[in-house]
């Protein structure tokens, strides 16, 4: 029979359909790494959020691993060269959560704009403030999206109806599609006004918003990052906010985050001061890294992870 070790929570569905082509489900969400590498060699898949990486040292260990099931849109936490070597499936859900991402963009961009969160404070203050929340407008607007996947293209998506100009930057040829035209870095440079990341976790896009890349834009834009923190350095973005190249930022995810980003704010941890900018900057919206993270994306998400499962074990088509 075939074993799969669960090792973080997810959507019931999961385990459900699984079971239904008879795989044996087991699930762990407490041990250490060192004890779940004591019993890996026992498991043909596992299934994992961001509990933990599996580096080659886990790997290793894991003598009958088929495949590796990661409850979200990129494998950064797992080494990849080393999966391949071994021969071991490596599956992700980019569909599952990429209308949750163009949604979030959207809402962050929407309510920077219009000063939601600035007028809704001060209206409970007692401040009725007009004028001073007068908001600004996406249409006629263009928007910049850097990463033209599942993510990118949703959130293009979503902007069809706002009357403004889409293009977008990949590495990858021919991504375009009916709701953004492909560009080169240097004419997306030139017009953008919004700019949007999509990218995944490389050492391509690691600190890849920096001082030299955001001088390069002709415009002052609003920043949107609903991909990885690590594309951003936070310092260089602050100086921009301050010198306004940058005039307003939508950051749902931030270079201090590590794997298990939960205890950011736990007491052994000192916020940085760039940090400490942005939590006090009207020009600035946050949110929790929950871009993807909505009721309908937690079923999405096991869905698409069960259906590729199934594939690797034909002819049980369960769903």
């Amino acid at each position: 029979m075939i074993k799969v070790l669960f090792l973080d929570t997810n959507h019931p569905y999961l385990i459900q359909s699984l079971r239904e082509i008879n795989l044996q489900c087991d699930e762990d969400y407490i041990s250490s790494k060192s004890e779940i590498e004591n019993k890996i060699h026992l498991y043909d898949g596992i299934v994992i959020r961001s509990r933990f990486s599996i580096d080659r040292g886990f790997l290793e260990k894991a003598l009958n691993l088929k495949f590796i099931g990661r409850v979200g849109a990129g494998l950064e936490n797992i080494d990849i060269a080393v999966a391949e070597e071994k021969g071991i499936a490596l599956i992700a859900a980019p569909e599952g959560n990429r209308n949750a991402v163009g949604e979030h963009a959207l809402g962050m961009i929407l309510a920077l704009f219009n000063k939601f969160k600035k007028a809704d404070d001060e209206i409970r203050k007692g401040l009725w403030l007009r004028e001073d929340n007068r908001g600004i407008e996406l249409e006629g607007k263009t928007v910049g999206i850097i990463g033209y996947g599942y993510m990118g293209k949703a959130f293009a998506k979503k902007l069809k109806g706002f009357d403004c100009e889409v293009i977008c930057y990949d590495i990858k040829p021919k991504v375009a599609d009916e709701n953004a035209r492909q560009v080169d870095l240097e004419e997306l440079m030139l017009k953008t006004d919004v700019l949007s990341l999509h990218t995944p976790q490389t050492n391509l896009t690691q600190g890849m918003i920096n001082d030299l890349f955001l001088s390069k834009f002709k415009k002052s834009i609003y920043l949107i990052n609903t991909a990885r923190g690590s594309a951003v350095v936070t310092e260089d973005l602050v100086k921009a906010l301050e010198t306004r190249k940058v005039l307003g930022a939508c950051l749902d995810v931030l270079e201090y985050e590590k794997a298990s980003f939960e205890n950011f704010f736990s007491k052994e941890n000192s916020l940085p001061k760039a940090f400490q900018y942005l939590i006090s900057s009207d020009k600035v919206l946050l949110s929790p890294h929950v871009a993807g993270w909505t009721v309908e994306s937690k079923f999405k998400l096991a869905q698409t992870i069960a259906q590729k499962v199934a594939l690797l074990y034909p002819p049980n088509n369960f769903i």
